[in-house]
């Protein structure tokens, strides 16, 4: 479960208590677990319901980076073409995701359940400031994908998927297409992009520092394991 708590909120002792105590009863039927008892809770900035899951016997999960980048001025380009993915081409995103972080190829039932979920996000009431991106290499080849989530204008906008196509890693690839969400992001409006990586994913880790995002110190989701 990835949930956020109102700033005004983050000490409220009645309610992180109420959230912990839900949160930690599979029965409730809020976080059933994955069929031995385990689950995951993303609650940054929550610290108070943090502390409560972990006196409740939760443990910190792996470690998560968090990256920003500014969006005051114009964003630099990479020369590449840049497609905003409509409904009729998701095709053409999906595929290229599946291979990034699958790294197979994707059958056609595969492609077809995941066009399938790919229109319903996009049919979803959040997606209307949201955009699909696709970049093309000089062979007009899809080689890598990223999604944009704008909260509206004059505010932070959010970077989540990119991937690039596992035949095309290392080619500055991922920077580009980061480079593109980040412009689309400002386009948008948005006065930031933000994106967060897992630490030990260095590949990612780099691109968002080569297309111009900032480090900041690490985060951690909650476990609870098998009871």
């Amino acid at each position: 479960m990835r949930l956020a708590v109102a700033p005004d909120r983050c000490e409220d002792a009645a309610l992180a208590h109420r959230l912990a105590a839900d949160l930690d009863d599979p029965a409730g039927g809020v976080l059933a677990g994955d069929g031995d008892g385990g689950a995951t809770v993303e609650a940054r900035g929550a610290e108070l319901l943090t502390q409560l899951l972990l006196k409740r016997g939760w443990d910190r999960d792996e470690p998560w980076t968090t990256f920003h980048r500014t969006l005051s001025d114009p964003v630099e380009e990479r020369g590449l073409r840049v497609e905003t993915i409509e409904p009729d081409r998701a095709e053409v995103w999906v595929a290229v995701h599946w291979s990034a972080f699958r790294g197979s190829v994707c059958t056609d039932a595969d492609r077809c359940r995941t066009v399938g979920r790919w229109l319903t996000m996009a049919g979803g009431p959040f997606y209307g400031d949201a955009r699909s991106l696709a970049l093309f290499d000089e062979n007009d080849d899809a080689v890598a994908v990223a999604a944009v989530w704008s909260a509206g204008p004059g505010r932070p906008g959010l970077l989540e998927p990119m991937g690039v196509h596992h035949g095309h890693r290392g080619r500055g690839y991922g920077t580009a297409v980061t480079l593109a969400a980040a412009a689309t992001l400002r386009d948008l409006g948005s006065s930031s992009a933000g994106v967060c990586v897992q630490s030990s994913n260095l590949g990612a880790m780099a691109t968002y520092v080569s297309a111009g995002f900032t480090p900041s110190g690490e985060v951690t989701d909650l476990r609870r394991g098998p009871r």
